[in-house]
């Protein structure tokens, strides 16, 4: 008994994270309230009607079946392993086939003075359960399917609707329910993108804070007092007064606040990449990846490019190459330099100085790209950076 109080919380909390999580969860519950109420009022109509049918020990067996059917569709969709499409499907489909399982249990003169076995209404359940997980289309299609059998049952098309509605009464109701749970998915797409976009501000602010309390003052300082030493503490400052300037304007670059995800255009960034010596080819027209793809690759294209600064030799030139394939796209940038020497590479990484692995290669990776380099001594270095369009993190 003990134990059993110990687990009774848990199964609860189950059952609320499941609520939680999908947007549609109260339109669920409330199919299932449909459903009961729609149960009582066909078991009262075959309490009824049994009498007048022409097989009443088949007409009580069929509905046996579907009762427990139905029990085990509301379980499914109540704790969340039935909302799947195939699930659904399976009841629109046996749904029909009992309301067709009134020529069976029926003759001709009862089914043409009364509606389909076992009610309409029961049947209905089938269409809103369509409308819940595939929308108004979807929803639609399934009444119309149930309304098809009841048509078959009855032998013709009812074109006058003042006479039976049928038809009118099922795409109405699952055209409805589909509205509601495609709104319902929307604005909580939306709201965690807002959640999601204010999340990161936070984040950015905070850092903000750090930054500007520690990095970017050391930054100007250095700058400030460089050129006041002059020589060699000259350079310094002036790489110091570079790195200030990138640093603030990182910070300082607000998050997109659109609530459907955030879309850069590629060329368009990459031709912001400053320089006396870099030289940017990219297609006239946007080349849209998502935010982070952009950032990320910006932000790899900038590594690769304090490398050719600091080791191409005076005087090297970098050419940046913008390629779009469609689903994804091709970065290359190559420069003039002095190359690397063969086993630089991993006598760097052996040593513990991972920024060409981790800045570059571990970026493009991430976003499940390739990030390919070629170079050679006096042959100048070129990278290749291939990345989806849509990041698969």
């Amino acid at each position: 008994m003990e134990r059993s109080d110990r687990r009774t919380p848990q199964i609860v909390q189950s059952w609320r994270e499941i609520q939680d999580r999908d947007p549609v969860g109260p339109l669920w519950r409330a199919a299932q309230i449909f459903r009961l109420l729609s149960f009582v009022y066909a078991l009262g109509f075959q309490i009824a009607v049994n009498g007048d049918l022409t097989r009443p020990g088949l007409t009580w067996a069929l509905f046996g079946v579907m009762t427990v059917a139905n029990i085990w569709w509301t379980v499914g969709y109540l704790v969340g392993f039935g909302r799947r499409p195939w699930f659904v499907a399976v009841e629109v489909a046996v749904s029909a086939a009992m309301m067709m399982s009134t020529s069976f249990v029926a003759d001709g003169s009862w089914i043409s003075a009364n509606q389909t076995w076992p009610t309409t209404l029961w049947m209905t359940n089938a269409a809103l359960s369509t409308a819940v997980i595939g929308g108004t289309l979807w929803g639609a299609a399934a009444a119309l399917a149930i309304a098809c059998a009841n048509y078959y049952v009855k032998g013709e098309v009812y074109l006058n609707f003042g006479r039976n509605a049928t038809a009118i009464l099922l795409v109405s109701a699952a055209a409805a329910v589909g509205m509601a749970a495609s709104r319902a998915r929307k604005v909580h797409g939306e709201l965690v993108a807002a959640v999601a976009v204010a999340a990161r501000s936070a984040e950015r602010e905070r850092l903000s804070r750090e930054v500007h309390d520690g990095v970017l003052q050391v930054l100007a300082l250095m700058a400030k007092r460089g050129r006041e030493i002059g020589g060699d503490a000259a350079q310094l400052a002036e790489l110091a007064a570079e790195q200030e300037r990138r640093l603030r304007a990182l910070i300082a670059d607000t998050p997109d606040t659109a609530l459907e995800p955030a879309e850069r255009d590629l060329a368009a960034v990459l031709r912001t990449v400053s320089g006396p010596r870099i030289h940017v080819s990219a297609p006239a027209e946007p080349v849209t990846v998502s935010a982070l793809v952009a950032d990320e690759l910006v932000a790899a294209v900038d590594n690769i490019l304090d490398n050719v600064t600091h080791h191409a030799g005076p005087g090297a030139e970098a050419f940046i190459l913008l390629e779009d394939l469609g689903d994804q796209v091709i970065v290359s940038v190559r420069d003039d330099g002095v190359g690397i020497p063969d086993g630089r590479l991993a006598a760097a990484e052996a040593e513990g100085r991972l920024g060409i692995s981790r800045s570059v290669i571990g970026r493009v990776e991430a976003l499940g790209g390739t990030a390919r380099l070629e170079s050679g001594p006096d042959a100048g270095t070129e990278w290749e950076l291939s990345a989806p369009k849509e990041s698969r993190t």
